[in-house]
């Protein structure tokens, strides 16, 4: 499936939390810009180094009126035990039958150690405050995420 396209409205979407509340992309309309970002599996190698990039992030962030959002297909408890273990200070959505992921183009054919299967595919979607689509970052090197998202969020005023 392809990406939604930037300039259009983002896929709505509400999603359970890390401590099982419901987040809704509606409810940043109008005051926040979104990272929303779609990762694997919490608690592994990559996906712990672009989570704690973006923890580390958080005064740049805030300063830009940005809130970040992680999504995985990983169940609410393991996102709570991902956000304790490594002090996140962003929320993290559950999104165990992929649906949003699909919404947004971002699951699909994965190779990993040879074998191919169907996965979350490491994507980046900037929403801007009016609730469009921004930008997509479908190259994510998960040591610069951080950076890059900033730097992008920086070239878009």
């Amino acid at each position: 499936m392809a990406f939604p396209k930037v300039g259009n409205v983002a896929p709505q979407f509400s999603l359970q939390d890390q401590d099982g509340e419901t987040v809704s992309l509606k409810q940043f309309k109008g005051t926040h810009t979104v990272v929303l970002y779609f990762y694997p599996k919490a608690m592994t190698p990559g996906c712990t180094v672009q989570a704690c990039g973006l923890r580390d992030a958080a005064p740049q962030l805030n300063k830009r009126d940005v809130v970040a959002l992680g999504v995985s297909p990983d169940p609410v408890n393991r996102l709570a035990k991902f956000r304790d273990r490594d002090g996140l200070n962003f929320t993290l959505l559950s999104d165990e039958d992929h649906a949003i992921a699909d919404k947004y183009g971002a699951w699909g054919p994965k190779k990993f150690m040879g074998r191919e299967f169907d996965g979350i595919l490491r994507t980046t979607f900037i929403i801007g405050k009016d609730g469009r689509l921004k930008a997509v970052m479908d190259k994510v090197k998960t040591k610069s995420h951080h950076d890059d998202v900033l730097a992008i969020i920086d070239g878009l005023d």
